[in-house]
């Protein structure tokens, strides 16, 4: 399963991705902002201020993005939040969601994304039932000990645990949310993030180097994109066959 949520990637941040990171959390403050501009009144403006503060984004950014949905510099184009679902051959899915204040121009920029790799878009609805949503608690392996969390989730109603070099997911459905956070808190394990996001319920191995290629390409091409919020895909691609494809990409890319 292939999921990265771009306002948390940590691993070798550029100054480009570093500022769509500070841009889209301006947009999910600027979001929130416009049910209720104070946050000690609106939680979830708050959390989104957390967050964004969780990931290095200047005071004065936050400032200013609050402040543009306040009063006369409220923005003239609201932020919307928008979902597309795209299948490729083979039935890889992904959903992608989106923060946009022109939905054409970004309606425009990921169809030429899923065009370009041969993706096909689909009718709301026809890929998400794929996706469920779930939460994902995080915790940091810096701050963690991952034997111990381990060990303490057999206790509770997790449906999975996922590990990567920096980081342990635990993934809960949407009715066992607050069981699983109070036991970790009273365990006095305080997670870095509690996030509501799209979970596969079905994966599809890819096994062919081109399609594969093709993938990593892709996602590269979103990660890139300034409106691409969150995306997951239920494709697989093997350790040897990524290291494969980024072996490649590395020995064929262009340095000025």
């Amino acid at each position: 399963m292939w999921r990265w949520p771009v306002v948390e990637k940590k691993k070798n941040v550029s100054n480009a991705l570093r500022q769509k990171v500070f841009s889209l959390h301006a947009k999910l403050i600027a979001l929130a902002a416009s049910k209720w501009a104070d946050p000690h009144m609106n939680p979830s403006l708050a959390d989104a201020i957390e967050k964004a503060r969780k990931d290095n984004v200047p005071n004065d950014n936050i400032e200013r993005a609050i402040k543009k949905w306040s009063g006369d510099d409220k923005w003239s184009e609201q932020i919307s939040q928008i979902v597309y679902e795209w299948y490729a051959p083979g039935w890889v899915a992904i959903v992608i969601q989106v923060l946009t204040d022109n939905k054409n121009r970004t309606a425009a920029n990921v169809r030429h994304i899923f065009s370009k790799f041969g993706w096909n878009m689909w009718e709301s609805g026809s890929v998400a039932w794929i996706f469920p949503k779930k939460w994902v608690v995080t915790f940091s392996k810096e701050k963690v000990d991952f034997s111990k969390i381990e060990e303490l989730v057999f206790e509770t109603s997790v449906d999975d645990m996922q590990e990567d070099d920096e980081d342990i997911r635990l993934i809960t459905s949407v009715d066992n949310l607050k069981e699983v956070s109070d036991f970790f808190k009273s365990k006095w394990f305080v997670p870095e993030s509690v996030n509501l996001e799209y979970i596969p319920n079905n994966e599809v191995e890819v096994t062919e180097f081109d399609k594969a290629l093709k993938i990593v390409k892709m996602i590269e091409a979103l990660d890139e994109d300034e409106d691409v919020e969150d995306y997951s895909l239920n494709a697989v691609i093997n350790d040897e066959l990524k290291k494969e494809v980024n072996d490649f990409i590395e020995k064929n890319t262009f340095r000025t």
